[in-house]
């Protein structure tokens, strides 16, 4: 955060954490997006962190499965099944 970066790349940001901790990871992520306007890229194998986000693309070896996007918060929708 000290060179103040457009992007942040976050792998796993709550993985082994307590939940208090993880939860206070999530909530600085979504300020940085929110307040600052970082984009915020990060890869979790949890579904209630992935959730937090406006897009999600799962991956399944190595390729991009399925692609959902938020529309200010409605529900979640698919878009696209598969990319080949």
């Amino acid at each position: 955060m000290a060179t103040n970066p457009e992007i942040i790349v976050a792998d796993e940001p709550t993985g082994n954490l307590d939940s208090e901790s993880g939860a206070a990871i999530l909530e600085t992520i979504s300020r940085l997006h929110e307040k600052h306007g970082k984009t915020i890229l990060m890869v979790t194998h949890e579904r209630y962190v992935a959730e937090r986000a406006e897009r999600i693309l799962h991956l399944k070896d190595g390729r991009i499965e399925k692609h959902e996007t938020k529309h200010l918060k409605s529900k979640t929708r698919k878009v696209r099944r598969d990319y080949k």
